[in-house]
């Protein structure tokens, strides 16, 4: 398998996780999802310039 698959489902995941619709992180607001929003763009931009 790809890195860039492993990658890809790793990042999915994290994004469902840091979605504040859980008890204990509801206090938390949309930093966590926002964070991994920023990061899936970074991850996103390199997958389509081939480089990772």
């Amino acid at each position: 398998m790809p890195i860039s698959t492993i990658v890809i489902i790793v990042l999915i995941l994290v994004l469902i996780g840091a979605v504040p619709a859980w008890p204990h992180s509801r206090s938390w607001g949309y930093g966590p999802s926002g964070i991994v929003g920023v990061v899936l763009v970074v991850i996103l931009v390199l997958v389509l310039m081939g480089r990772l």
